[in-house]
């Protein structure tokens, strides 16, 4: 049995552009949609939903959210199966429990009580660092529309452990779906103690940890199929600057986030966090393996 991409919604301008990506998505691995609202309130406090059924926002309620989010799936791909779901709970931890099950996670960036764009939502960035599939972060647009893969580029960030290949495989495949670019990017910095006045040797310690970068690329696409166009980029300066700049003009950047025995959840550090807030594009944190 295909497992479902699973969206949260919320009735929001940010869940339902995740819907139509998530749709997309669907579409793309031919597997079910399933539309998920959870609340510990049975009223929702918000404008998107209740513009489209004409009503005022506390007049909206749970079954009403989830019933919109399906029928603008279907208008956005009519040949996937969507189901929905409405719990009775703290969004947080359905959505986490869902992820179980599912082959993908979706959500939006709009924080719990309408919190600014500017920043993922609380929810979101909970979730992010739990999920125990795939998590999709759907941004970088801002007018109700999430925009069909365009550019033809699927970014990757590479890290210290290429032996670990698991966002590079997740990346990999999304590329093959959409006959897309693979962009494997990794930074580097050079060491201030290894910096050097001598101008015959200014230049080695930078080439050193450039050529190292390199090579860590190298071995993190070893496995990547031959027919998939896969580039390698070192770029020098932190890794958060690189992948944030590399997120303009893609389809969607991909990064791991490792789980460790002695953590709950999964490990999201600064450079997670500062793509996760900022990026131009969709962001996809995929678990690695212990």
């Amino acid at each position: 049995m295909d497992l479902p991409i699973v969206v949260g919604v919320d009735g929001s301008e940010p869940s339902l552009r995740a819907v139509d990506w998530a749709a997309d998505e669907a579409a793309l691995r031919g597997v079910p949609l399933r539309l998920v609202y959870a609340s510990l309130w049975e009223q929702y406090e918000g404008s998107a939903v209740a513009h489209d059924l004409g009503k005022r926002s506390e007049q909206v309620r749970a079954q009403d959210i989830v019933d919109a989010a399906a029928r603008r799936a279907h208008r956005r791909q009519a040949e996937v199966t969507v189901s929905t779901l409405t719990l009775p709970e703290e969004p947080e931890y359905a959505l986490v429990r869902e992820s179980r099950g599912a082959s993908l996670l979706v959500t939006g960036t709009r924080g719990r009580g309408g919190l600014t764009e500017a920043l993922l939502g609380s929810v979101s960035l909970t979730v992010a660092g739990h999920a125990h599939c795939p998590m999709v972060v759907v941004r970088g647009n801002h007018d109700n529309q999430a925009r069909r893969g365009t550019h033809g580029r699927i970014v990757v960030g590479v890290g210290e452990r290429p032996a670990t290949p698991a966002a590079v495989r997740f990346a990999a495949a999304e590329a093959r779906r959409r006959g897309a670019v693979l962009d494997a990017v990794r930074a580097w910095r050079h060491p201030a103690h290894e910096s050097t006045d001598h101008p015959l040797l200014a230049g080695e310690p930078a080439r050193m940890h450039e050529q190292q970068a390199a090579e860590v690329l190298e071995k993190a696409l070893n496995d990547v199929p031959a027919d998939i166009d896969a580039r390698r980029r070192t770029v020098e300066g932190h890794t958060r600057n690189a992948l944030m700049d590399a997120s303009r003009g893609a389809d969607l950047l991909v990064i791991g986030a490792e789980r460790h025995h002695r953590h709950f959840g999964l490990q999201l550090g600064r450079v997670a966090h500062g793509v996760l807030h900022h990026s131009a594009c969709p962001v996809a944190i995929v678990p690695e393996p212990e």
